[in-house]
Order: C-alpha cells, then structure tokens, then sequence
C-alpha cells in the first residue's frame, strides 16, 4: 500500500534502521536479508532526498533528517499497533495475547511471580516474557518494544501513564552465625564489614548504592552480585553483610540461616510503580492484566513472612493479656 508515493511497509524498515543503526541487525529484526534491506534503504533515500543514515566504522549515524524522523515514525507505528491490538470486548477466558514486561529479580520475587501465576488462573490463553531492567528500559519502553516496565518511580518516564505497586524500605542481612551483627549493627561494624553488593551487568547502580555515593559515603566491597536473590546466599558462613530490601530479606530469612536487621542510618523508602506507554491506556486487555499484577503485589506484601510474624506477635499480645 502506497500513501502519498511511499511505500508504507517501508515505515517499518525505517524504524528498524532508525532504531539498530546497522543494516545486518535491523534485516534480522524484521526478518528481511540483508540484500532486501539495502534496497528498502536504498528506496527510502530516494524517497526522503537524503541519506538517512550515514556509515561510521561499523554503525550507521542518522542525518539530521534521520534524527528528525526517529519519533514520528515510531509514534506512527504505536499508534497503528495499539489500534490493531486493542478490542472493544475482551475476554480473559479467550485473549491469548502475550505481555512483555521489564522487571528486576526483586519485583519479580516478591509479587510478579504471583500475579503472572494469578492471571493463568483466570487467562489461559496470555503469556508473558519478562526481561531484566537496564539503563535503557525507558527508551525500550517507549519505543513499545515492552508492554510494561516494573521499577522504582525515579526513573520513569514523565511522559507515560504509571501506577504505584507497593513501597519498601531497607534492612541490613547478615549470616545468622556473624557475631559483629546482632538485633542491630552499629554503624561503624557497617562500613568496617565487607559488603556484598549488587552490580547489574550494565553497571547501573542499585539504589543503596547510589544513595551512599550521593552522600560520598563508600562500603567496603568484597564481592559484588549480579542480582538480589544471589546476595543473600553469598553471606552463610562470613562476616560479611548485605543491604536488602525488606521484602525479599523477609523471604530469604524465613529459609536460610539469616539474621535481619535495621540500617544503622536513614535511608529513603523506595516506590515500584508500573509503567505502560500511554499508547495503550484505552486498551482493555492492558488494563485488565495490570490491575491483577497490582492485586497480587498488595497480596503477597500483606501475606509476607513479615506481616504474618506481626500478626502472629499480636495474636500472642493479645491471649496473654486475656483473663
């Protein structure tokens, strides 16, 4: 189909050169030969009078007019794919559609499991593909290249619709064995302990991390850990600590030899929202799945180790001061 003389399958190839800068990559991203992608870039250039995209070493750089075309192009294309996709009536029971979301092993542990597992109650049909968080999951959002991204609210996009899911805070996790650690640790054991840090791969610090540095506060560093669900096992059996969120410290003390307790110095509260390009804020299959995540996230953070030793705690109080 042509509209105004152009190619609009063309609109596709465009984004894919626009967005991978390399003629190989972008074939492979739209299941096109490289022979067939040179001639739609070829095509395109004489559409557009320009080059596009220029060679520089083994990528290609945009033109000016390259860069110009980069948001519209990709927004023409969102707007097209959220009008196919969305329905006027939608049926958990039949929708077999499959949801792309970002999110770190910690959202991932502590409630996403669940509610991925309580939505294939309800709908069979849906699958999901979960990929972990980088220093580029707003850009890959925006470019709905996922359908959801799970992290903490300060590195959102301003742009796009989001909602909270719960909030935390930290704790210090040590092996139930360290003598330095008790009910408490004080903060000079703290910084003279050997830390076990958490490190991306893309060396995106995580927010303890970034706080402290904030602070030009420093950790002695003996090991670092490519995520949160390793580092409590890499403490059994050393001296070494770890900072936690609540939630997941909770989890992993109620099954290994761990010890929690209280960060010897305050240190914010973090907020995990969800985040869906506004594309899709009319969608009801969207909507539907992202109230069950949130549902699932209140239950597992009411029903975690924490909160039943709470109410276990005030079950106890209260028989005791029973007549």
């Amino acid at each position: 189909m042509r509209f105004q003389g152009l190619d609009l399958n063309l609109l596709v190839v465009l984004d894919a050169l626009l967005t991978e800068r390399n003629v190989s990559a972008a074939a492979e991203r739209v299941h096109l030969s490289q022979s067939a992608m040179s001639g739609a870039l070829n095509r395109l250039r004489e559409y557009f009078k320009d080059e596009l995209l220029a060679p520089m070493g083994r990528r290609m750089v945009p033109t000016p007019r390259g860069e110009q075309l980069v948001i519209p192009v990709r927004t023409a294309l969102l707007q097209i794919r959220a009008t196919i996709t969305t329905r006027p009536e939608f049926d958990p029971l039949t929708c077999e559609r499959r949801f792309s979301i970002m999110a770190s092993d910690y959202a991932t542990v502590v409630g996403l499991a669940a509610g991925i597992a309580r939505i294939g109650t309800a709908a069979p049909g849906m699958s999901f593909q979960i990929s972990p968080v980088g220093s580029n999951a707003v850009t890959v959002m925006e470019r709905g290249e996922v359908d959801f991204l799970i992290t903490l609210d300060r590195y959102i996009s301003v742009d796009h619709p989001h909602e909270t899911l719960f909030e935390d805070d930290y704790v210090v996790v040590a092996w139930r064995e360290n003598a330095r650690v008790g009910e408490e640790i004080a903060e000079l054991d703290y910084f003279e302990l050997g830390h076990v840090i958490v490190e991306f791969d893309d060396r995106t610090p995580v927010f303890d991390e970034w706080y402290l540095r904030s602070g030009r506060r420093t950790r002695r560093a003996e090991m670092t850990a490519p995520s949160f669900t390793l580092a409590p096992h890499l403490l059994i059996g050393t001296e070494r600590v770890a900072t936690m969120h609540r939630r997941l410290a909770n989890m992993f003390a109620a099954s290994l030899p761990l010890k929690v307790c209280p960060v010897p110095f305050d240190i914010p509260k973090v907020r995990q929202v969800i985040q869906w390009h506004r594309f899709s804020e009319s969608d009801p299959a969207t909507a539907w799945v992202r109230a069950q995540l949130k549902a699932a996230f209140q239950w597992e953070a009411a029903t975690s180790p924490a909160s039943a030793a709470r109410t276990m705690a005030g079950a106890t109080a209260k028989d005791s001061s029973a007549p």
